[in-house]
């Protein structure tokens, strides 16, 4: 039986601009045909196993023929496969959807069609510049431009076109910029006629530039100002002064990696995405419950006499919950710790205890084990019984400055760090691009991982590719892991948080990126 294929509109780039029912598509596809103009998170949307298959242009292959992209959509779907065609923008508008859609037609396949947002309106927007407007324009007009002067002429009659709209888009025109611009004033448009190029608009790459047709060619050939690009004509583009908004958001222009856990990363994905950035989601580690029989046993036993411990210290939000998993296994009752004093590294940790009823003692100033020995090492005496619930790659340090003050220390490593990540081929080629402006680590397992990926994929030294990435760590710990690593740390918020990091990625954008024009 044959399967079917969905022809999905990815919209402009920006993830966040697809349609609900496009990722709804992605995330049931058993195959997902893509060119460049496809973010590369929509491939994280994927289901375990399925197929990705690129039909754009690589160092060792031109982009496929239209033609042959027709028929592979054709041959997936005779195999029973469900198959989404990803195409940039709105698969109606300069898409070629319909010879797609005519062939799977002609063969039977069932398909349909699923409209994107398309850059025509979407990448003005994102550059300040409203298509319509009531003082300047109540019309406009989509043109492709990804033609020959012949075929321009051909398939646009000039003498209509030219003023037939207040606003007069043209898509994948950049190359033929002099032509259009020539052939507008020809037929009737003024030279002063304001004009605007946004290239790769909604992406961390987009760049606007200004002029007018009298002037845009001569300064498309300064600037090299390159492909692809949204061209708006008209004086809806005197809207960009005062209504940019894109560029000023604090981390717009910046690719951030982010490598922690998936399970984690939301926070920090959302903050970056709130501020104008773009994250590009590569969690290099994940944290499981352990399995192994004789380390159950062992996590049993510690969590089987919480009455007798006077102190509990959690270095890691991780640590509460796979702590409160454990009890939930176990059938404990978390009341059994009413001696025991409560400590957390952190604020992340805090409030992770806090969600569960549990209110630590005061927060050390400084978010890292030694901190919390800092603040609480008068109140400690020996003795007494410490209770250390954390993961299997936790540092050595703080148990045993414990067990030299004289307490008694229970290690529970309640949860395992594994790693994580497939190969991913997008990062490797925005890497060797330069268009990963900045990679996060938020623990040392997530930088050893990070590196380890990134040979594992073929780089036998990666270390040449993050030369010019900003490497942005938590905290100080992980910072030293990295540099013994190799890598050259250039971030390190004040505090170890989340939001910390995040605001000092702010800073150094603010610092890096040109002025507003």
């Amino acid at each position: 039986m044959a399967g079917k294929v969905y022809l999905v509109g990815a919209g402009p780039g920006d993830a966040k601009l697809m349609t609900l029912k496009g990722m709804e598509c992605i995330q049931k596809a058993d195959v997902l045909v893509y060119d460049r103009l496809a973010s590369p998170r929509f491939l994280k949307w994927m289901k375990s196993g399925g197929e990705k298959i690129y039909v754009g242009k690589l160092p060792d292959r031109h982009t496929m023929k239209q033609e042959d992209i027709n028929q592979l959509l054709v041959d997936l779907a005779l195999e029973g496969k469900t198959v989404v065609r990803l195409k940039g923008g709105d698969p109606t508008i300069f898409g070629r959807v319909g010879e797609e859609a005519e062939l799977l037609r002609r063969h039977g396949i069932a398909y349909e069609i699923v409209p994107g947002i398309t850059s025509a309106i979407s990448v003005p927007a994102y550059a300040g510049i409203p298509v319509t407007h009531r003082d300047y324009a109540s019309s406009l007009s989509i043109i492709t431009g990804h033609e020959s002067p012949d075929k321009l002429d051909h398939s646009i009659q000039w003498d209509k076109v030219t003023n037939a709209t207040g606003t007069l888009i043209f898509l994948m025109g950049v190359a033929k910029i002099g032509y259009i611009s020539t052939q507008l004033i020809k037929h009737g448009r003024p030279p002063e006629t304001p004009v605007a190029l946004v290239r790769w608009g909604t992406r961390a790459e987009q760049e606007t530039l200004t002029g007018t047709l009298a002037d845009i060619e001569a300064k498309v050939t300064a600037a090299d100002f390159k492909p692809p690009a949204v061209i708006v004509v008209g004086d809806v583009v005197l809207q960009r002064e005062t209504l940019k908004w894109a560029e000023a958001m604090p981390l717009f222009g910046k690719r951030i990696v982010v490598t922690r856990a998936r399970s984690q990363e939301s926070g920090l994905v959302e903050m970056i995405e709130e501020l104008g950035g773009e994250p590009y989601e590569f969690p290099v580690i994940e944290t499981v419950m352990p399995e192994d029989v004789e380390k159950k046993a062992r996590i049993a036993e510690a969590l089987g006499a919480l009455e007798a411990y006077d102190w509990v210290f959690f270095t890691s939000a991780n640590g509460v919950e796979f702590f409160f998993r454990h009890l939930a296994e176990l059938g404990a009752d978390v009341r059994r710790l009413h001696r025991a004093r409560i400590a957390a590294v952190g604020p992340a940790t805090a409030a992770a205890l806090a969600a569960h009823g549990l209110i630590c003692e005061e927060l050390p100033q400084r978010f890292q084990a030694e901190g919390l020995l800092e603040q609480l090492g008068p109140q400690l005496r020996p003795g007494e019984k410490v209770l250390l619930p954390r993961g299997d790659l936790a540092r050595d340090w703080l148990p045993e400055q414990l067990t030299e003050l004289g307490l008694h220390v229970t290690e529970a490593d309640t949860y395992e760090t594994v790693v994580t990540g497939e190969d991913d081929i997008e990062l490797l080629k925005l890497l060797e691009e330069g268009r990963i402006h900045a990679v996060t680590f938020t623990s040392s397992s997530t930088v050893r991982n990070f590196l380890n990926i990134l040979r594992r994929m073929g780089l036998s030294d990666p270390l040449p590719l993050l030369e010019k990435v900003k490497i942005a760590c938590i905290g100080p710990v992980t910072e030293q892991t990295a540099v013994e690593a190799g890598l050259t740390p250039g971030l390190l918020p004040g505090e170890a948080t989340i939001e910390a990091l995040v605001q000092e990625l702010c800073r150094w954008n603010e610092t890096t990126r040109p002025s507003l024009g």
